[in-house]
């Protein structure tokens, strides 16, 4: 039985996936993070909670940001606000009685709904395009409006992918990360490759440059590259 907050935290931040299906089931999982509307719960995409720690000196898992009202915290957080609890002799019981449910197996977010296409090929960027969806409400959105970009109406040419996959290294494992997609078209419009900018929902600036084309390209707060495809 946990003796303190900080070790019932740190119980749930081991099981953070399992707290987020459990108390923030309007969500979804978009690579190592979940994200939903807000705290309490609401369909949307502003809040986002690390699901595994980011290695030395990381973001512990559990953690969380809203970053629509900048509010943030932890799974106890998570707990009181989706229950609608005020004492926190309750939050501790139900945090201490979901520990004690049983685990089921999660089903996958995404399913592959296409046959495989050539990878490096247009068919494959047009699909990657297809598969995203509006950058409106998203952390594309927040993400261009940071960096000054404010005026994003009819920016079709740019939408959002919640699960990209991204390798840093050609023999790295493999990941998902929240993306912005750009159209790349040739004169006559028809989409003959995709831009991809990875972006991390936690907010944390980073530099990370990828081979790009033979050249080096270097995005401030993001890992960004591109598929350079023949018309």
């Amino acid at each position: 039985m946990p003796r303190n907050a900080a070790e019932l935290a740190h119980r749930l931040a081991r099981e953070a996936e399992a707290v987020c299906r459990h108390y923030l089931s309007n969500g979804r999982r978009v690579g190592n993070y979940w994200q939903v509307g807000d705290v309490r719960n609401t369909a949307g995409r502003s809040m986002f909670v690390r699901l595994k720690p980011k290695g030395a000196g990381g973001g512990p898992a559990g953690k969380w940001t809203d970053a629509a009202t900048g509010e943030h915290g932890d799974l106890l957080d998570v707990i009181r606000e989706s229950c609608g609890l005020v004492d926190f002799h309750d939050v501790m019981e139900e945090a201490q009685r979901f520990l004690r449910l049983p685990r089921s197996e999660p089903e996958p977010d995404y399913r592959p709904r296409w046959s495989p296409a050539p990878t490096g090929s247009p068919e494959s960027a047009r699909r990657l395009f297809a598969m995203s969806k509006p950058i409106a409400g998203t952390v594309v959105e927040t993400y261009l409006r940071g960096r000054g970009i404010t005026d994003l109406h009819g920016v079709d040419s740019l939408r959002f992918h919640p699960r990209c996959y991204y390798r840093s290294e050609a023999d790295a494992s493999t990941e998902t990360w929240p993306a912005m997609i750009a159209a790349v078209t040739s004169l006559r419009g028809r989409i003959t490759g995709a831009h991809r900018t990875w972006l991390d929902p936690s907010g944390a600036t980073r530099r990370r440059s990828i081979p790009h084309a033979g050249r080096w390209v270097t995005f401030s707060g993001t890992r960004s590259a591109s598929v350079r495809l023949a018309t």
